[in-house]
């Protein structure tokens, strides 16, 4: 017997990256993780969004209106991912001094600020500066870039302090914070390894015949397909581990309603002691 799929790898992908958002999405209100995680639960519904509408959209419209569409999403979504990972910061390193803060954050940025410097090509002012349509799509294509590139950056960096140091302040191993920051660098690694090879590709590799170029269209799709698994897997790990409750506040949920029973057991000994004294004066 034999079985044909006409489904392609990106049609599968694109099935399997939306149904774990849904499920994510779930979770996140189901398990009143939305209210602790409030930008990253935005950015989930916004990669949600563009999903979707680069599904409903893409053919269907004229290519400079859909470009714009597609790269303003993009600015949101990368603009929405920085206040995720300050939202991440100030929840994983709770109790640090501002020295501190000032520090990390400074060294963090610099480095960051040097490989944004000097991965990949920056155009002309004069091609920047150019008034018309184009010209404006291709500088919002530029930032939407550069942004894209220091948000993945900024994700490995902080994913990196928050496994050696998360554990000393309010974001050890199986903490909500940790896990959701270990999944962003994971996907991050793999769109900027995709990213490097794809440009050395570019630089040291170009086509000089159909054949050669077909082969490496092919390359590039399969390279894009592997970042896009590697994010499937990481919303599969979101699911899983924003379902279970951290240790800390299973604990705390089990003293509060230990005290709970002991303040609510208190009047009910007062009483009956106060009764009981009075049958004995009787």
């Amino acid at each position: 017997m034999h079985f044909n799929f006409d489904f392609s790898a990106v049609q599968i992908l694109w099935t399997l990256t939306f149904a774990s958002i849904l499920v994510l999405l779930v979770v996140l209100l189901g398990r009143d993780r939305a209210r602790v995680y409030p930008w990253f639960t935005a950015s989930i519904v916004i990669i949600g969004f563009r999903l979707l509408a680069s599904r409903l959209l893409f053919g269907r419209l004229a290519p400079i209106p859909m470009n714009a569409i597609f790269l303003t999403l993009a600015l949101v979504a990368g603009l929405v991912s920085l206040l995720v990972l300050v939202e991440l910061a100030r929840r994983a390193f709770v109790g640090a001094s501002r020295n501190t803060w000032i520090i990390g954050t400074l060294v963090l940025l610099a480095l960051c600020g040097v490989v944004l410097a000097f991965w990949g090509p920056w155009p002309a002012w004069k091609t920047l500066t150019v008034d018309s349509v184009l010209a404006g799509l291709r500088l919002e294509q530029f930032v939407t870039q550069k942004l894209d590139l220091l948000v993945d950056m900024l994700s490995i960096g902080l994913g990196l302090l928050i496994v050696i140091f998360g554990s000393r302040y309010a974001a050890g191993f199986r903490s909500h914070t940790q896990q959701i920051v270990i999944g962003l660098s994971t996907a991050a690694l793999a769109q900027t390894a995709v990213r490097a090879i794809w440009q050395l590709i570019a630089t040291h590799a170009a086509p000089t015949t159909q054949a050669e170029y077909e082969r490496v269209l092919g390359l590039q799709e399969k390279l894009y397909n592997s970042s896009s698994a590697v994010f499937v897997l990481a919303l599969v790990w979101w699911i899983i581990c924003l379902w279970i409750n951290e240790p800390g506040r299973d604990q705390g949920s089990g003293t509060r309603d230990q005290k709970a029973g002991e303040e609510s057991a208190a009047p009910t000994s007062v009483i009956d002691s106060a009764n009981g004294a009075a049958q004995d004066q009787k």
